[in-house]
């Protein structure tokens, strides 16, 4: 996928008024990314990605600060922190609301999932915890499942006891 097609399309989705707000939606949503999983996933997914929207990943994932021991932490497992740091830290980089914010880094999510490997997709749906893990594209689409066979369930119950009160 060419840059100008990754932008385009998280604009479109995040229904962002300009190619710019698309572009620091981008940045946002993976300097985040890069700052909460290995720095190997990191690295991995700016290989995947156009050069532009890969550099933040690179550039986060090599800025890592602190002792030895932190650098390595960080790198194998991520900074931790959930939703509300996730959307906290993107809204503070693209100056929106949180709510603005997590609108857009699911959008970018989206785009993300058919411009990447489903493996890198499965692995980085792995390591984010379940708050974060709810804008991917995988997650939502379970969640939508669960609720679909959820109301199937209760109607369903509430079918048969109709049935048996009649029978009964």
């Amino acid at each position: 996928m060419r840059y100008e097609e990754l932008t385009g399309l998280v604009q479109a989705r995040a229904q962002l008024p300009d190619r710019q707000s698309a572009e620091r939606a981008i940045r946002a949503t993976l300097e985040t990314l890069a700052e909460r999983i290995p720095g190997g996933l990191a690295d991995h997914m700016a290989a995947q990605l156009p050069h532009e929207a890969g550099e933040p990943l690179r550039r986060v994932a090599a800025a890592h600060e602190g002792t030895p021991e932190e650098r390595a932490h960080r790198r194998d497992h991520g900074e931790r922190f959930g939703l509300t740091g996730f959307a906290g830290r993107i809204a503070w980089r693209t100056e929106h609301t949180e709510e603005e914010a997590l609108r857009e880094a699911a959008a970018f999510f989206e785009v993300l999932d058919s411009a990447v490997d489903p493996e890198l997709m499965e692995k980085l749906y792995g390591v984010l915890p379940n708050d974060i893990r709810g804008l991917l594209p995988e997650a939502r689409a379970e969640q939508d499942a669960r609720a679909e066979r959820d109301t199937r369930t209760e109607r369903d119950s509430r079918t048969e006891r109709g049935s048996q009160a009649e029978r009964g």
